[in-house]
């Protein structure tokens, strides 16, 4: 593709793009790779789009005779071929290198049907055959995905609550060096959490509410096989410097300053909190006298129930990339585990909601509380207690930070895209806030 407008207008055009409120002025390619010369040909793109901003983004097209590549099964079938065989591809500025995952290259029989995922949002998948799924990063970022590192780190350490790792594809250049896909084993027939959740809400038993204590117990297993390796350095667990609580205080209270103080003034729903920023940063300020903050390891990043799945009578753990709005950098960072743990927490209270708004459930009064109380109860049972800080006060304190930390976001969020749901955040804000009222 060699069209500056062209390339604009496809880029552009895709669901993947997560600009499509900025104006570009221009797109150069930044390398490219051939892959395949034979029918179907193949050849992968880094392009740069450059906005009136003077900022710019860096995407991954892989170009093929129908323009996008990944919808013809050939030419992705020939990105799973090249990570089978550990294929190192010359580029005009640098190289992409493949590699399988130990125990893939040899499983090597020929693959039949592909098929896209079509919810994707931010990136493209592909599952071939039931059995594997390809992800292709579309938007780059310079340096590892947290996502592969991750899953490599849990495939090799044998944590089997996820869909392992198979393999990936990497560009190394002048330009970048970035990720540019991972190869994971395809969970068949598993139920996407969030959706198993709404669909079951209003049930007599609960719905999934028996399930939720094994999803607990699943997450203090992942934050320990992450915790497990002192002499790996990018996972070792650590002490937090004495600036970690200081830097994590300074960002909270930067989000809140910025969300509050563009909030509309015509939604009767942010009454409750409107002109309350300073109070809320003050209640953060009391949340953050908390001493220790145990350790901090790599985690999930962006855990809520939309990443898991239901497959086997288990929970299985998804997409480790972490929030994709956050730099990458920040993104690789260790935190403390209770980040994922307030995540999923705030999931529960979205999802109590949404099954009223989407699927007109009767949802019981105490659903949200009920599932908080198993999820916590298994998972403090379950994880290595010296990752928290000691004490139950210390410990729920930190975890009010992280939801108030995570409901800032999601303000942030429904303002911009759903101004129906900013209830959600609105409540949980005022929850935390009463929570560090009692604090003082």
């Amino acid at each position: 593709m060699s069209d500056e407008q062209g390339v604009i207008d496809f880029v552009t055009s895709q669901r993947w793009y997560g600009s499509k409120t900025r104006s570009v002025n221009r797109a150069e390619v930044l390398d490219r790779a051939v892959l395949r010369t034979a029918e179907p040909t193949l050849e992968l793109q880094l392009v740069d789009l450059r906005f009136d901003t003077g900022t710019h983004e860096t995407y991954q097209l892989v170009v093929g005779d129908s323009l996008d590549a990944l919808d013809d099964p050939r030419g992705v079938r020939e990105l799973v071929h090249m990570i089978r065989t550990g294929s190192r591809i010359p580029a005009e500025q640098g190289f992409v290198e493949f590699a399988a995952a130990d125990g893939f290259a040899e499983a090597g029989h020929e693959l039949r049907e592909a098929r896209a995922v079509g919810a994707e949002q931010s990136n493209s998948s592909i599952v071939f055959d039931e059995e594997l799924i390809l992800k292709v990063f579309r938007r780059l970022s310079p340096g590892v995905n947290p996502e592969l590192e991750l899953l490599r780190f849990l495939t090799e350490h044998r944590f089997a609550n996820i869909a392992p790792l198979a393999g990936w594809y990497a560009y190394q250049g002048v330009p970048i060096d970035a990720t540019l896909g991972i190869l994971q084993r395809f969970v068949s027939g598993g139920t996407d959490g969030w959706e198993l959740t709404l669909e079951t809400m209003a049930d007599g038993a609960g719905g999934v509410l028996p399930l939720i204590r094994r999803l607990g117990e699943v997450t203090g297993e992942m934050h320990a096989v992450l915790a497990s390796d002192p002499d790996d350095p990018t996972f070792a667990p650590e002490e937090p410097s004495v600036e970690s609580l200081a830097l994590l205080m300074a960002t909270v209270d930067e989000e809140i300053a910025q969300v509050f103080l563009d909030l509309p003034d015509d939604d009767p729903e942010l009454d409750a909190i409107r002109g309350r920023g300073e109070e809320v940063r003050e209640r953060l300020r009391v949340l953050t006298n908390i001493g220790a903050m145990g350790r901090v390891i790599r985690h999930h990043g962006d855990f809520h129930l939309g990443q898991t799945l239901w497959a086997d009578d288990d929970w299985v753990l998804l997409d480790f990339e972490g929030e994709p709005a956050r730099p990458l950098s920040e993104r690789r960072l260790k935190r403390s585990p209770l980040r994922d743990v307030a995540g999923m927490l705030r999931s529960f209270a979205y999802a109590a909601t949404a099954a009223e708004l989407t699927r007109d459930a009767d949802v019981p009064v105490d659903w949200e509380e009920r599932a908080r109380e198993r999820f916590l109860e298994s998972y403090l049972e379950t994880v290595d207690p010296s990752l928290l800080p000691p004490g139950e006060a210390a410990v729920d304190r930190l975890l009010a930070v992280f939801e108030l930390e995570k409901a800032v976001y999601e303000l942030r969020y429904e303002l911009d895209n759903r101004p129906d749901w900013v209830g959600i955040p609105v409540a949980g804000i005022e929850r935390l806030m009463h929570q560090a009222a009692e604090a003082l």
